[in-house]
């Protein structure tokens, strides 16, 4: 119950915001040369902007309950739609990106922990550290560079990656489709394996040291069995915790990816309202992804429940 009263929160602090950024919401309109006081009048009576702020608020909530959440300033485009017809193409983006970096991640943090302070751990480690400090706009541009503007030369065959876009024509092609997905997941992908590694690294650490587990390999249980089946377990109790805190960053960072590989989702579309100071746009972007750091708050717990049988919640 506490997650309404902390989004009602949230959309006042971001509606007072926007409110009173330079322009305001009336800033594309603005920027017309020949638009007139009289112009300025009518539009702010039409959006009700000559209402105090707190009236233009309830009026922007009570359109909330109804699910709408207004239309662009730039274009006059039903916000909900908008998001709606973009949201696809970042689910398959974010979706792909999830998957690699939990598989690549825990499989990285799994091995470094059960050979310490070998060769394949400082690897892993210096990859983790590579990963975190990397701009992603920077690794962005490289890997297009590399890949789809220079191109790649193995066993006597010349290929290139698609630089930008969701496919190369308007008909699906599976094998188009994966191309195009390459480059950018790969640039979303890279900081959670970083970050996800090492936090597995660290619980594994602590849970391969644990009495039960020595007490299992000295039954002559077989090494892998007893990493999998009585360590993992309890070593992705923090590890789940931290992956579902961090599953409301792959919208963020999609803003970068999407723009710089001109891919059609919710991250390119915030990136143009901000562009544009397109209030409604941006209203409606912020507060979903608001609801997405609540929602997965509250799914980090239940998971972290689901893990630990001595957790209980009331």
């Amino acid at each position: 119950m506490e997650a309404i009263p902390l989004l009602l929160l949230i959309s006042i602090i971001l509606y007072w915001i926007l409110s009173n950024a330079p322009g305001g919401p009336l800033a594309p309109y603005l920027q017309n040369p020949h638009i007139t006081a009289a112009d300025i009048a009518r539009l702010k009576h039409n959006f009700g902007l000559d209402q105090p702020l707190p009236i233009r608020y309830l009026r922007w909530l009570g359109m909330v309950v109804q699910g709408h959440l207004g239309y662009s300033t730039s274009n006059s485009e039903d916000v909900v739609t908008a998001i709606v017809e973009r949201m696809p193409a970042t689910l398959l983006l974010m979706g792909c990106s999830f998957v690699l970096s939990l598989i690549i991640g825990v499989a990285f943090g799994i091995f470094a922990a059960v050979r310490p302070y070998s060769t394949g751990d400082y690897l892993v480690t210096t990859f983790a550290f590579f990963g975190q400090s990397m701009p992603v706009f920077w690794f962005a541009l490289m890997l297009q560079l590399a890949f789809a503007v220079s191109g790649v030369t193995a066993f006597g065959y010349h290929f290139a990656l698609p630089s930008a876009g969701i496919s190369s024509s308007d008909t699906f092609d599976l094998g188009d489709r994966a191309q195009h997905l390459v480059l950018p997941v790969i640039v979303l992908s890279l900081l959670y394996i970083a970050t996800w590694s090492r936090f597995t690294r660290s619980s594994m650490l602590e849970v391969v040291r644990t009495d039960y587990m020595r007490t299992a390999a000295a039954k002559g249980l077989d090494r892998m069995q007893i990493i999998f089946r009585h360590g993992l377990k309890n070593a992705l109790i923090p590890v789940v915790t931290i992956i579902a805190l961090s599953l409301p960053g792959l919208v963020a960072g999609a803003v970068v990816t999407e723009t710089i590989f001109a891919w059609p989702g919710m991250g390119r579309l915030f990136f143009n309202a901000l562009g544009q100071q397109d209030f409604s746009l941006l209203m409606g972007y912020l507060m979903m992804v608001s609801v997405l750091v609540v929602f997965f708050n509250i799914l980090a717990d239940v998971a972290y429940a689901w893990l630990d049988p001595r957790v209980k919640y009331n």
